[in-house]
C-alpha cells in the first residue's frame, strides 16, 4: 500500500471526460494495481479511480494510470507532501456475517437456482485480491469449449454465444453498485487464467438495487434473487395477510 498526499488536479479521459481542479488530496495505490483519489470528505468513496488491470506511470509533475481499454486518469501534481509505502501482507478477506455466510453455504448446496449444469470447484476461491464466494464450473461451456478445441477454433462455431465455462457468484444480503464493483474486479483477474475462461460472474442477493441489476446486466452478469427463507426449506404460510 502507498499512501501520498499531493497537491495535485484530476483528469480522466476515457468513455467520459471528469475534471478535478488543483487541491490536497490522498492518492491510494494499493498493491492490486488500483489507483484511488480521496479527499477529506465523501465517506468511504474516492473521487475518482482506476481499477485493475491497468499500470500506474509516474513523471516528475505527471503520473497516468491506463487500464486495457486505453483510459486514462491524469494526476498533474503540483507538490507532493507526504510519500508513505506499507506492506500490509495478504489479507484474510471478510468475514461474512451469518445470514450472509449461510446464503452462500446454502446455495453452494442448491447451485441449481443460479443455473442448469452447474457443480461446486469450492466456496471460497481465492484470489490475490480476496476470496469469491463461490466458484461454479459450467458443464455446458466447458462442452463448447472442447468441441471448439477439436475442431482448431477459438470460439465456438456457428454464431453461437461464447458460454462461460466457469462462473464467479458473488453472493450478497443486499446488492448494490458497490458489489459489482466487487464482482467485476474478481471476474476480470480469474480471465487471466486460461485454465478457467472464460469466467462469467453472477450476483445473487435477497435483494437487488435497480442501479446494481443495471450495471450488471450491462457488464454481461447474471443477476439472481434468492428467497432466503425457501433455501431453508421454511414453506411459505399463506394464510398471512401481511
Amino acid at each position: 500500500m502507498r499512501l501520498v498526499i499531493a497537491r495535485c488536479s484530476v483528469d480522466y479521459v476515457g468513455r467520459l471526460t471528469a475534471h478535478l481542479p488543483m487541491a490536497p488530496r490522498l492518492l491510494m495505490i494499493k498493491a492490486d494495481g488500483s489507483v484511488l483519489v480521496h479527499s477529506d470528505g465523501g465517506s468511504y468513496k474516492p473521487l475518482n479511480w482506476m481499477s485493475p488491470p491497468c499500470r500506474l506511470e509516474e513523471g516528475p509533475n505527471l503520473w497516468r494510470v491506463v487500464n486495457k481499454a486505453g483510459e486514462e486518469l491524469r494526476i498533474t501534481i503540483e507538490e507532493i507532501l507526504h510519500d508513505f509505502r506499507y506492506d500490509l501482507g495478504v489479507d484474510p478477506g471478510l468475514k461474512k456475517d451469518g445470514v450472509e455466510a449461510h446464503l452462500q453455504q446454502l446455495l453452494a448446496e442448491r447451485l441449481e437456482v443460479l443455473g442448469e449444469g452447474l457443480s461446486l470447484v469450492r466456496r471460497e476461491y481465492p484470489t490475490p485480491i480476496g476470496p469469491v464466494d463461490l466458484m461454479c464450473r459450467d458443464a455446458a461451456g466447458v462442452a463448447i469449449a472442447a468441441e471448439a478445441a477439436e475442431q482448431g477454433e477459438e470460439a465456438p462455431a456457428g454464431g453461437r454465444a461464447v458460454r462461460p465455462r466457469h462462473w464467479a457468484v458473488e453472493v450478497k444480503r443486499r446488492a448494490t453498485i458497490d458489489s459489482v464493483e466487487q464482482l467485476t474486479r474478481y471476474v476480470e483477474l480469474l480471465n487471466r487464467d486460461p485454465l478457467l475462461a472464460p469466467v462469467g460472474g453472477v450476483l445473487a442477493a435477497q435483494s437487488i438495487a435497480p442501479q446494481a441489476r443495471t450495471l450488471a446486466e450491462d457488464r454481461g452478469f447474471r443477476c439472481v434473487v434468492v428467497d432466503y427463507d425457501e433455501l431453508r426449506g421454511i414453506p411459505r404460510n399463506e394464510m398471512t395477510l401481511f
